[in-house]
């Protein structure tokens, strides 16, 4: 499994940065997991890494907030086909691509979803903001199996112990405790921005 950040507040060299998130699930299918906030952004990442934004089989969206869909419209003038999976879809755990499931919608307003894809290792957590709070993401995760890893927006989470025993740890976009978690955790700490790739 191979995870390309396309979207994120920060941009490795000759990439563009933008308030948001955006990766790129490539696993037996390839999920392109939330958009961004602006979609000719998001289309250079795609186009200066060297993907085809045709090859993307679904489009997940954590939650109807700008920095998150902002950029589908973009993405859709290049792939029309790509089913779209909103944040309401499910209420509970789905499996919605080979080894691939939602969370469902979680937490009150936005409701919000999360993917957890199987991997080897453990399972990857990926999520947009975290708004129904990353420790309640991972207990969902956890009924699914053990969890490897976890990357994306952590928003507010302070309840850092809650990461114990996990091996990979990406925070990117709206955390607000990125060095915190860095600090406590340096060994799983991985640098996120658009142009990393984690493999899994």
């Amino acid at each position: 499994m191979k995870i390309t950040i396309l979207y994120d507040n920060n941009a490795n060299p000759g990439l563009k940065s933008g308030w948001g998130f955006s990766c790129l699930v490539d696993s037996r299918q390839k999920i392109l997991f939330d958009t961004g906030d602006n979609g000719e952004k998001l289309m250079y990442n795609f186009e200066k890494l060297n993907i085809d934004p045709k090859s993307v089989d679904k489009v997940v969206l954590s939650h109807n907030h700008w920095d998150h869909v902002d950029g589908l419209e973009g993405f859709q003038r290049f792939n029309s086909k790509a089913k779209v999976v909103h944040p309401k879809a499910f209420s509970q755990t789905t499996e919605i691509s080979p080894g691939i499931y939602s969370t469902g919608a979680l937490g009150m307003l936005p409701k919000e979803q999360s993917l957890v894809a199987k991997a080897e290792k453990g399972n990857v957590v990926i999520t947009g903001c975290a708004h129904p709070g990353l420790d309640k993401i991972l207990q969902v995760a956890k009924k699914l199996g053990q969890v490897y890893a976890v990357l994306g927006g952590f928003h507010g989470f302070s309840k850092l112990d809650e990461l114990e025993g996990i091996q990979l740890i990406g925070p990117c976009h709206c955390t607000q405790h990125k060095q915190q978690i860095k600090d406590k955790y340096p060994d799983e700490f991985v640098e996120i921005k658009v142009g990393s790739v984690v493999e899994i």
